[in-house]
């Protein structure tokens, strides 16, 4: 494996679920060489059930796994749309490794499913609070450490190709990771004087537990089985599978490395050839 990322400490939030994309990319950066600051909510909350959060169980869980891959890893918990928890957090991270290098804005809600005409104001909030604020408000304390430390920094969003495209009966979420792109371009014009890249990254479908409610979702809708939904969606992506969770990983890596020193502001579809802008 390389080790472009010796040496450098990053933060990934809703990164407590196992299987979850948040596992795959601490994984990913940890077997580069980062020293891994894994987040999650812990808690249950409103809108937000213990099957579909990382609980403070499984966060330690996840940590494990990176530590006995030979990682270097602690896990906190962390709400995002908390200020006061995300400012916490950034010092915790600069307590125990010295420094902050990457943060990696992961967390978010994709499972409020429902028609546009049908969604309470309370759960449009709660997508719009965690995908998109929750991303502000660790940009914005992550990139206050990095430039007091000097040196530059990484700041990746995991969006989505929702974030290019509509998507029916998630209009919150699409609305979320649209502006989530809103938010790479202007916090890199911002940054890049500090030597702090931002970059969105843009996955299509990727099966891990919030993909299979999703599945499950679309499937009923459609009046199909999940097998023939997910064959159906296989037939319109070019390389010819859904994604998996070590692509959005990989794409992460290299957006985290010195390899992309030069590259910023960009939102890079990691879909297969479905989406194509």
């Amino acid at each position: 494996m390389m080790t472009r990322l010796t040496g450098k400490v990053a933060l990934v939030t809703g990164a407590g679920r196992q299987k979850g994309l948040g596992e795959a990319i601490c994984r990913r950066l940890a077997a580069e060489g980062a020293r891994i600051v894994v987040t999650d909510i812990g808690t249950p909350s409103p809108n937000m059930p213990a099957e579909r959060i990382g609980t403070s169980a499984e966060l330690e869980q996840v940590v494990a796994g990176i530590r006995e891959a030979g990682g270097e890893a602690i896990g906190m918990a962390l709400d995002v749309r908390d200020e006061a928890q995300v400012e916490a957090a950034v010092a915790g991270a600069v307590a125990r490794f010295g420094r902050l290098d990457i943060l990696v804005n992961n967390a978010g809600i994709g499972y409020l499913m429902e028609p546009l005409v049908d969604m309470a104001k309370e759960r449009w909030q709660a997508v719009l609070e965690v995908n998109l604020m929750g991303a502000f408000l660790c940009t914005k304390h992550a990139a206050r450490q990095m430039i007091r430390q000097g040196g530059g920094g990484r700041i990746i969003n995991i969006a989505s190709v929702a974030a290019k495209v509509g998507s029916m009966h998630l209009a919150g979420y699409a609305a979320s990771k649209h502006g989530m792109l809103g938010l790479t371009r202007s916090a890199a014009i911002e940054l890049g004087a500090h030597g702090i890249t931002v970059n969105a990254i843009c996955p299509n479908h990727v099966t891990t537990g919030l993909g299979s409610v999703q599945n499950e979702y679309r499937s009923r809708q459609r009046g199909q089985s999940v097998d023939e939904y997910l064959a159906e969606m296989r037939s319109r992506i070019p390389l010819g599978r859904v994604g998996w969770a070590e692509d959005t990983a990989k794409a992460c890596a290299f957006l985290c490395s010195d390899e992309a020193c030069y590259v910023t502001a960009e939102a890079m579809n990691v879909s297969g050839g479905q989406e194509m802008h």
